[in-house]
């Protein structure tokens, strides 16, 4: 397979945006980041947004902030940060009746046009700029001088010129400075969907509790066995971010890295694989976005079950008294 090309700031203009306003739909974590990165880089840059603490937010911010169809209406660019499954809801109600040739349409997860929730009409360019981090790590890094890196996709171009429109957000928001790459908007969803469920979130959650729940159960402490299983798992993720797993391997002691070589392949078989394939098929296929839709629309009461769940499980409540420790009194 062809390496793909990693694009950096000689590869993007920002005098592309000259004359040109940026209404970012929504104004939680990744919103913030972007739109203040956005500004301070020299973008016109509006707030999309109801009546509630993120207006109030990005008008401390001292941005001008007004309601969803006013400011997609004033925009040429309408970058929607909301919530995947409110994506579909909201364009129908308060962007599509203001949408016109000419207009450019930006998401930084391709869900909702993925999947359909958002239709746009013919005439309208269609892009994305995902930075690859939390909102934090984008405005952190971005303020340090640097940035994270990032994709960008183009998925109608009515105009011509959107994938130069795309690079130009991503450099306003520090993600060439960092590194970009060029996808397709299915890639992306899919590939984050996939990785999300089955590694850095459900496959990685399930597996540090399996480990807590595994020693609690055999008699050892349940502090110790938090610290073991879950603590020492950012230490080893930072190693891995910092110079990759032969780096890790390198740092750790020779036990634990003979450890992992005998019995990781014992706890994660061949078996996880073939199921972590039948979950990207489900991802491909829509069904669990169907799925997701669902569950969210009919007011999300499983999400919410689950979510209580985990905060009553032994991994949490101990968690909660060792990160206790770290506090500075």
């Amino acid at each position: 397979m062809k390496d793909m090309a990693i694009l950096h700031d000689s590869d993007a203009d920002l005098s592309v945006l000259n004359g040109k306003t940026v209404a970012v739909i929504g104004y939680g974590a990744q919103g913030r980041a972007q739109a203040l990165s956005m500004r301070d880089s020299g973008v016109n840059v509006i707030i999309g947004i109801r009546p509630g603490k993120s207006f109030d937010a990005a008008t401390q911010d001292g941005f001008k902030v007004l309601p969803v169809r006013e400011a997609a209406a004033q925009a040429d660019i309408i970058h929607i940060l909301l919530p995947d499954e409110t994506h579909g809801p909201v364009y129908d109600a308060e962007i599509a009746p203001v949408m016109k040739p000419g207009k450019t349409l930006c998401v930084s997860h391709g869900f909702s046009m993925v999947f359909g929730e958002i239709k746009p009409p013919q005439g309208t360019d269609v892009i994305m700029v995902a930075p690859k981090g939390p909102g934090t790590e984008v405005r952190k890094r971005f303020v340090e001088g640097f940035g994270v890196p990032g994709l960008i996709a183009v998925k109608a171009d009515a105009s011509g010129k959107a994938r130069d429109v795309a690079l130009a957000i991503a450099k306003a928001e520090g993600l060439t400075r960092a590194g970009v790459l060029e996808c397709t908007m299915e890639q992306e969803t899919y590939e984050d969907l996939f990785g999300e469920q089955n590694v850095l979130c459900g496959g990685m959650v399930d597996l540090m509790k399996y480990g807590f729940e595994v020693l609690v159960e055999a008699g050892y402490p349940p502090e110790m066995a938090y610290f073991e299983c879950v603590h020492e798992v950012k230490l080893i993720m930072d190693l891995i971010y910092e110079g990759g797993i032969q780096k890790m391997n390198a740092v750790i002691s020779n036990t634990a890295e003979w450890g992992e070589y005998v019995n990781g392949p014992r706890i994660i078989t061949p078996d996880v694989k073939a199921r972590m394939k039948e979950s990207l098929k489900d991802i491909e296929t829509g069904v669990f976005a169907k799925n997701w839709i669902a569950e969210a629309r009919s007011g999300a009461k499983n999400l919410k079950a689950r979510r209580e769940a985990i905060g009553l499980h032994g991994v949490e409540v101990t968690g909660a008294k060792i990160r206790s420790l770290f506090e500075q009194k």
